[in-house]
């Protein structure tokens, strides 16, 4: 079972955090706040989080305290409207009026709490033409033109998991727009409401390649420029063992590195010619399917020719240079990635592991001064109680 309280260490110490539950980019983005010192205080469902893993290995959950409201009952939006009256941030992934219509809406809300900021986590937004639609990260990244720059020129687009758009273009910005509306709040006394959509977080991302359209430089279709795979020296190459190579060697100094521990100096007048490219694809090809991919790291090794093994999720924690720097830790007997970013006087950490449904509901009682008794914790369960939660998100 996990730790039952979360004493505050990082640069959020002191900053309490409500997060509504549901899967996907809110709790990443609330356990992002918990990683850097927030107390979060999960509310949880009756019948579970919806997400059919074990809540124990969930490491989104981590960090957190957890109560359990049935938000159906008729004292279950008092309940968190008694949280959201000792809070700083709330932060809710469900369709547009789904929480007005459930009471525990912003203006419910803040009629409780005016300094509380009310962060929102949807994929279309709370307004529009698709807002009330469902949906899932892979529909969002790919009207906003994100998804069709990925992947070669004469396959379908490549899906990046759901790390471009509920990560990215979700959580990540949910989390920018948290801080900046907190620091506001504490500044003027007044909370506001934040809308973070995926598809404007992920449309968001793009910035700098419209920038690159609109210059010429680049051409709206895949694997056809610079940066997309299109480009024979900024791309992944297949070893003769069946693994691959990463390939950055963009500047004129790294690319002549990169072909002379490759052999292939008689190439480097195909590095500006777009007409030599195909050529100089194929020979690099070659050469890197002469060698397993382990050999070829040695090869670059200590080298500044921008070229890495691409390693799998369970052998990136083991590279010299992330182990040195503790990018992956153990906690709860799970290897997981660290808090980021680093903090040189407020240091982040893994405090507990995953917060199991209503574990943390006596002593979140007593450190937010509730009077309200707990809800008994539920048999664990890992069945979806929800399906149509994570499209709402």
């Amino acid at each position: 079972m996990t730790e039952a309280k979360t004493p505050g260490h990082g640069p959020l110490t002191g900053v309490r955090v409500v997060e509504l539950a549901g899967i996907g980019p809110g709790p990443f983005a609330a356990m992002l706040l918990a990683d850097l010192g927030a107390d979060v205080v999960r509310v949880d469902r009756p019948g579970g989080p919806g997400l059919g893993i074990d809540p124990a290995r969930d490491i989104t959950n981590r960090n957190k305290r957890s109560v359990i409201v049935d938000l159906k009952a008729p004292e279950g939006p008092d309940r968190v409207l008694d949280l959201a009256d000792r809070a700083d941030v709330l932060i809710e992934g469900y369709r547009p009026g789904v929480a007005e219509r459930l009471g525990i809406g912003p203006a419910d809300c803040h009629a409780r709490n005016p300094r509380l900021v009310y962060g929102r986590m949807t994929g279309w937004g709370q307004q529009g033409p698709l807002a009330d639609r469902a949906g899932h990260d892979i529909a969002y990244i790919a009207l906003t033109g994100t998804l069709g720059m990925i992947g070669a020129p004469d396959r379908p687009p490549a899906v990046p998991a759901n790390l471009l758009g509920d990560y990215a273009g979700g959580s990540l910005y949910l989390v920018v727009g948290v801080l900046a509306a907190l620091h506001h709040a504490r500044a003027t006394g007044t909370g506001q409401v934040v809308d973070a959509a995926i598809v404007d977080g992920t449309a968001h991302l793009s910035a700098m390649i419209h920038g690159m359209l609109a210059a010429g430089v680049w051409q709206d279709r895949r694997g056809a420029n610079l940066l997309d795979g299109g480009c024979p020296y900024y791309g992944t190459y297949a070893t003769a063992d069946g693994r691959h190579m990463a390939v950055g060697a963009l500047e004129p100094r790294f690319y002549a590195e990169f072909l002379r521990l490759l052999g292939l100096d008689d190439l480097t007048g195909a590095h500006t010619d777009v007409a030599r490219w195909p050529e100089l694809r194929e020979r690099v090809a070659a050469r890197f399917e002469t060698r397993t991919r382990d050999a070829w790291t040695a090869v670059f090794e200590g080298t500044d020719a921008c070229v890495a093994p691409v390693l799998s999720l369970g052998e990136a924690p083991h590279h010299p240079h992330l182990a040195a720097r503790g990018t992956f830790t153990d906690h709860g007997g799970i290897t997981q990635p660290a808090p980021a970013p680093r903090f040189s006087a407020t240091p982040a950490g893994i405090r507990t592991g995953p917060a199991l449904p209503g574990t943390g509901a006596d002593d979140v009682a007593r450190d937010w001064g509730l009077t309200r008794p707990a809800d008994p914790v539920p048999p664990h369960s890992c069945e979806p109680s929800n399906p149509q939660r994570k499209a709402s998100s």
